[in-house]
């Protein structure tokens, strides 16, 4: 793949390994995205805005809690596993 480019995307993204948002590096340790991924996914996706995390309350805490609460439902046991991203986001938001 050298030298191919990507539509939208030049080598410069293909040599790093992708967006931040994909890696590690852009991940927060209890879940979900932190800063330096969440403006990596703003760049890749222009007129997207996401927020961090508001465990203190509001509708954003509301309607979070309860489209994961859906997704707890769907997901395999094998992966509830309590350290897996969905739980950590969870409790991140204080859902």
């Amino acid at each position: 793949m050298p030298g191919l480019a990507l539509r939208g995307y030049g080598r410069a993204y293909m040599n790093n390994g992708g967006a931040a948002w994909t890696r590690k590096e852009g991940k927060s340790e209890s879940g979900g995205l932190n800063e330096k991924g969440r403006k990596s996914y703003e760049r890749a996706n222009p007129g997207s805005d996401l927020k961090a995390p508001q465990p203190e309350g509001g509708a954003r805490k509301k309607s979070f809690c309860a489209r994961m609460r859906g997704m707890r439902k769907r997901q395999k046991p094998s992966n509830n596993t309590g350290d897996d991203r969905l739980s950590k986001s969870l409790r991140k938001w204080k859902c």
